[in-house]
């Protein structure tokens, strides 16, 4: 089946082991995750359960089958062919969540971008991926036309939500006529085993994002896997939170994880604290996500105790460290405790989750997931004992797998061979793991920043900073915020004839926006007479926090 030329993907001998729990084995060789998903449970007699509850609309999945089916059908009538990518950038609604299965449905390659990524970091990926089509909504749609110029594979742009006179006056479609004209009859493409199910590009935390394949059997195992031992989501529950289903974390938690369970998924499109309580009443949310960043919000929103969120039998975070405050303020406010778990875009979704203990352990990510290995070693690559700090290895149905690692003089093929060992994968993160298995993040191996979930690299700021013609040294790094787990800060040497100021600090900030997207920014910018740097020219980032 699969038309990806060999070169696009890393020599075997550096793939990670892909292991299989016995208790999975029986998930087909031929599959689809459109069929697997949603044409299951219709087969099944389901079609009348709610898939989608989004603001006063409710569809089922025998309604959003038929989308699905439609706008496959205009995919496929366009062009669009099995393993061709086609990326999209979407806030969360349900036409998103269409377009995600009738990509998968032709058995082509659903590529999720950030919604903040910048003009640049958009270039980049949707060249990298090759992208045949790209689906945006309208509002996200500013980025997007100034970066078409740039497009080096003649991409289409499909425009959703869009006046269809401007959309056609850009040159691009118009997802609702597309929708349409479309059939709602689709016979589901089935795949091989290896052939890629999804893309998930990082949050580029060094650097430009780098695209994570996964194929399509280790995705539907390791979504089998955590909807059993964290979710347990079945007909009648409904998944909430407001991670965007076009980036990987939203992707796997509101687009995968639910639809293997036979659930819906609540969809808002912004996260607010009124906003999300008021759904969890609405929607009788029984199963929330979410960063420590939100939980912290709510737990500070004044009428938090009007709203009756007594259907939410399950609170899940990840992305960031809870903390044990955080923990104890909302199991004190509701009565019920948040169950934190580690997962990594390149290992597709969860690896650990407290979820595995009678209760959650404090400031723990949990343990292994039943069907997931995991060790805890030194820089000799010897096992560490109980509660010595070590690099994290894990074995699981996924691994990482980069796409295209001879771009860039084998950039990428570098990161492969350094971020897989014997098979294991490398997650970059100091832990220690004590003797019943529970394990405790302690940082990142390198000096990444992480705030409101996303890991951010010091370099990569540096690096637009250094443009401004203001600059002539600048270092990043990451300070401790109760709210957002950490801020960036940038400590800045000006070029002689310039002078710190509010106004400077506006014009360097505007000035960074088409080179980073917008949760990178500095939100604290001081000046400085000079760097502290070692004679041999390293920055002494501890003397800048």
């Amino acid at each position: 089946m699969s038309k990806i030329p060999q070169n696009y993907l890393p020599e075997k001998q550096t793939w990670p082991q892909y292991l299989v729990p016995d208790e999975f084995a029986d998930t087909p060789d031929k599959l689809n995750l459109a069929d697997y998903l949603i044409d299951r449970h219709v087969k099944a007699g389901r079609g009348q359960n709610t898939a989608i509850k989004f603001m006063d609309k409710v569809i089922t999945y025998s309604q959003l089958q038929k989308k699905v089916n439609q706008f496959g059908n205009a995919l496929k009538d366009a062009g669009v062919e099995p393993q061709d990518r086609v990326g999209i950038r979407l806030t969360n609604t349900p036409d998103s969540v269409v377009t995600i299965f009738a990509i998968e449905k032709i058995g082509a390659i659903p590529v999720p971008t950030s919604p903040l990524w910048s003009r640049e970091e958009l270039t980049f990926v949707v060249n990298n991926a090759e992208m045949k089509y790209f689906v945006v909504n309208a509002p996200l749609m500013d980025p997007v036309e100034s970066a078409k110029p740039n497009f080096a594979c003649s991409t289409q742009v499909v425009v959703i939500g869009g006046v269809a006179e401007h959309v056609k006056a850009q040159g691009n479609l118009v997802f609702e006529e597309m929708l349409a004209n479309g059939s709602p009859e689709l016979e589901a493409v089935l795949l091989d085993p290896f052939d890629i199910g999804v893309i998930l590009y990082t949050s580029g935390t060094t650097g430009l994002p780098k695209g994570c394949v996964h194929f399509i059997r280790p995705t539907i195992i390791e979504t089998r896997m955590v909807n059993k031992y964290v979710y347990q989501l079945q007909s009648g529950d409904i998944m909430g939170g407001a991670a965007p289903v076009s980036f990987a974390a939203g992707f796997g938690t509101f687009t995968l994880i639910p639809f293997e369970g036979g659930a819906g998924i609540s969809l808002i499109p912004k996260f607010s604290p009124p906003d999300m309580m008021e759904l969890i009443a609405k929607h009788k949310i029984t199963v929330l996500t979410g960063l420590p960043t939100a939980y912290r919000a709510l737990t500070k929103f004044p009428a938090f105790k009007d709203f009756d969120i007594s259907s939410v039998r399950l609170y899940t975070s990840g992305g960031d460290a809870l903390g044990a405050e955080t923990l104890k303020d909302w199991t004190k406010l509701t009565g019920k405790p948040i169950w934190e778990g580690l997962a990594g875009t390149e290992m597709l979704h969860l690896v650990t989750s407290n979820t595995l203990n009678k209760e959650p352990i404090p400031d723990s990510i949990g343990k292994a997931l039943p069907g997931v290995r995991i060790r805890v070693v030194d820089f000799s690559g010897k096992e560490c004992k109980p509660g010595e700090v070590g690099s994290m290895l894990v074995k699981g149905p996924s691994g990482t797998l980069y796409w295209k690692p001879h771009a860039n003089n084998d950039k990428l093929l570098r990161s492969q061979t350094s971020g897989v060992v014997e098979g294991w994968n490398k997650m970059g993160d100091a832990v220690h793991m004590a003797e019943d298995g529970n394990i405790f993040f302690v940082a990142r191996e390198d000096d990444m920043i992480k705030s409101s979930g996303y890991r951010i690299s010091p370099a990569e700021i540096e690096h637009a900073l250094a443009k401004h013609p203001a600059i002539a040294d600048v270092g990043v790094v990451g300070l401790p915020d109760p709210e957002k787990g950490q801020v960036v800060k940038a400590v800045v040497e000006l070029k002689p004839g310039f002078l710190g100021s509010e106004e400077l600090t506006e014009q360097i900030k505007t000035f960074l926006k088409d080179q980073i997207a917008i949760y990178k920014f500095p939100r604290i910018v001081q000046y400085t007479d000079k760097l502290p740097r070692t004679p041999t020219g390293k920055l002494v980032r501890r003397l800048l926090r």
